[in-house]
């Protein structure tokens, strides 16, 4: 008995694809590019392993319903909704800008009405799979770009729903006007009964099946309703994948979206990888080969007509140039969706041959050259302002006059909530302070609160000159971008080699390269984290306050010990793991002027004084049980005492300093 084909496929498709997908993932290559060269490879035009990709297809198209679903999961009306102004004009203008602009093109050069709008509409989307994931490795989500490229990013995956209909319209055009007008109302019309009659019901449903408590039930339940949305919208003429994110786009806006996101996720990430290696089987090599020019042209054309229009949204958002365009060249390749409605597209008579090859192998040119076009942005920008004759943001004449008497000042880099409570503890000290913010709307809403805020960025010594951090005594970075941190750091320690740089970073793995950068500190959120859990940890076990704090500092400096690659030695509290926690057991840190100082356990007497007895000590990490006659309390050792908490409460004030409140207990 032969095996099936569609089995053989499927064998030599994922075979070849793990190695060059973990290639790719070694070289921080999104995966979606090492499954569109594994297609190339393995397809009709390559190494022939797979000739009739029909079956392939079939099978894909699940995945591609699999991934609008997901992607549906991961939005939600309410996070759209809190983006505001960024996404709704940010988004209409790089996608409406972008589709007219490809359409006018195509016109220009003699395409069809129908051809050039589609031209248009794939030229529109950007890879929000190979946004996210490279700028979350680069550590830039939260930069000012990222905060523009990814609200942006999510209207196109919404762009989707009005972009599927018109390629069904265009699909149908050679009808009449009234027709076109019905087909489209009529589509409307179903999309708006799916989503409100689907926010009635499915919630309810959910909640049915989750009273269940069946993992695999609830598991086949959502995959049963993403499957049945889309399988209504292909009933009414429209395509699957249109179904199929509505659906979970309704379902993101229920209690249940998160666990309906993680049950979908590993059947996504499969059958989308399956779909992606299904479009690079249908490259032809052979057509590559025959116009290389055309098709790097088209390419490079695309990634230059897409960074430009994206570039003037974020300049109608009133974001500097510089910003602007790191950003629009962050959305310059061609998405995944765009596939999805080329594919819609060609069966439909759209796309000929010749015009389909020359777009996938100039999206996947455009794919595949994205990460290396993203990190190579700042410095395309840089260079592009320079042109411009606007190498750096500049502030004006007013906002100097604001920071020209400052002096032994703060500049505060970043107005988040980091930023926002360091300025309030500064103000009520009666430090002065000033304030670097990129975000103009954060700027405006604080200078309306008085805050003394300028819109500037730190990374530039243009900005560092003009709040005069060559006497300022301090600069504190309190953003949330790895990359600008450290080139915030070297143009701070490049303008001024005595002022005192604070970092505040995410990532442990940062320390050492801001350090090398010239911060004299930094603080990472991943150390502090644990370290109020260690703390609290201690407390709900009643373990003394002192104890606590010295425990906390001596894990604080072997944990910032072990990040930078230093010996530490070893905790106070290792020495005594044998012994266990329970009540009547107290650790009391001993310390300089307090009475038992010089002293000898049997000359304190405590057990008579006190009621207390020590069990031990711990100096230098080893714990001591028979101190011999010579031993003497000294300031730093740790004293392991046991009574009740009165005994305790008493012997805890011998070995505490006269000016220190000793803690109840």
């Amino acid at each position: 008995m032969h095996p099936p084909a569609l089995l053989r496929d499927l064998v030599i498709l994922v075979a070849a694809a793990i190695p060059v997908v973990a290639l790719f993932q070694r070289f921080r290559i999104p995966s979606i590019v090492g499954f569109l060269l594994t297609g190339v490879a393995i397809g009709p035009s390559g190494l022939h392993l797979i000739a009739d990709t029909a079956s392939v297809s079939e099978l894909a198209e699940m995945g591609v319903v699999l991934l609008l679903f997901a992607i549906g999961l991961e939005l939600s009306l309410s996070r759209v909704l809190r983006l505001g102004r960024v996404l709704v004009q940010g988004g209409t203008v790089q996608v409406v800008g972008t589709l007219l602009l490809v359409t006018g093109l195509a016109l220009a050069a003699g395409e069809p009405v129908e051809r050039a709008v589609l031209f248009g509409a794939l030229g529109a989307l950007s890879s929000t799979a190979i946004i996210l994931k490279v700028y979350s490795e680069r550590g830039t989500l939260d930069s000012p770009d990222g905060r523009l490229v990814v609200p942006i990013a999510l209207y196109q995956d919404l762009a989707i729903i009005p972009l599927v209909l018109l390629v069904g319209l265009l699909g149908g055009a050679g009808g009449s006007v009234g027709g076109a007008v019905v087909k489209v109302g009529g589509s409307i019309l179903l999309v708006a009964v799916l989503v409100l009659g689907g926010r009635a019901v499915i919630p309810w449903v959910l909640a049915q099946v989750a009273r269940v408590r069946s993992r695999e039930l609830f598991t086949l339940a959502i995959v049963f309703l993403g499957i049945a949305a889309a399988y209504v919208t292909q009933l009414a003429g429209l395509s699957l994948a249109l179904g199929a994110f509505l659906a979970g786009l309704v379902i993101s806006e229920s209690e249940y979206g998160a666990q309906a996101l993680s049950d979908v996720v590993p059947f996504r990430d499969t059958l989308t990888g399956i779909f992606f290696a299904s479009v690079g089987m249908l490259l032809d090599l052979s057509f590559v080969a025959r116009q290389p020019a055309l098709v790097v042209g088209v390419a490079v054309g695309v990634i230059v007509l897409k960074a430009g229009v994206a570039a003037a949204a974020g300049l109608s958002l009133r974001r500097p140039l510089h910003t602007s365009l790191v950003a629009g060249l962050g959305l310059a390749q061609v998405g995944e969706f765009s596939f999805v409605l080329a594919t819609m597209a060609l069966p439909a008579g759209l796309l000929p041959p010749d015009a389909y090859q020359l777009f996938l192998s100039a999206s996947v040119i455009t794919m595949f050259a994205a990460p290396f076009v993203i990190a190579a942005a700042p410095a395309m920008a840089t260079a592009i302002c320079r042109v411009a004759h606007q190498p750096e943001p500049v502030l004006s004449e007013e906002e100097d006059e604001d920071v020209h008497a400052l002096r032994d000042h703060v500049v505060i880099v970043g107005y988040g909530v980091n930023g926002r409570n360091l300025a309030r503890v500064l103000d009520g000290a009666g430090v002065p302070y000033v304030i670097l913010e990129q975000n103009p709307d954060t700027v405006t809403a604080a200078r309306a609160e008085l805050q003394p805020i300028l819109f500037g960025d730190a990374t530039r010594p243009a900005v560092l000159e003009r709040v005069h951090l060559e006497r300022a005594r301090a600069i504190v970075f309190a953003i949330s971008s790895p990359a600008d941190e450290i080139r915030g750091v070297a143009a701070a320690r490049a303008a001024s080699p005595t002022v005192h740089i604070i970092v505040r970073t995410r990532y442990v793995r940062a320390m050492q390269d801001l350090l090398d950068a010239g911060a004299n500190e930094v603080i990472p959120e991943e150390f502090e984290t644990s370290l109020e859990i260690f703390s609290r940890v201690l407390r709900h076990f009643e373990v003394a306050s002192n104890v606590i704090a010295r425990e906390v500092e001596g894990a604080r400096v072997e944990l910032y010990g072990m990040a930078l690659g230093r010996a530490a030695g070893p905790s106070q509290l290792e020495a005594l793991a044998h012994l266990g926690e329970h009540h009547g057991l107290e650790m009391i840190a001993v310390e300089a002027g307090a009475e038992a100082v010089d002293g000898h356990p049997v000359s304190l007497d405590l057990r008579r004084q006190t009621g207390a007895t020590v069990i031990a000590v711990v100096r230098d990490g080893q714990a001591l049980y028979t101190p011999n006659p010579e031993f003497r309390f000294r300031p730093g050792d740790t004293v392991v005492l046991a009574g009740d908490d009165e005994a305790l409460a008493s012997a805890r004030r011998r070995f505490v300093a006269p000016r220190a409140s000793a803690d109840p207990g």
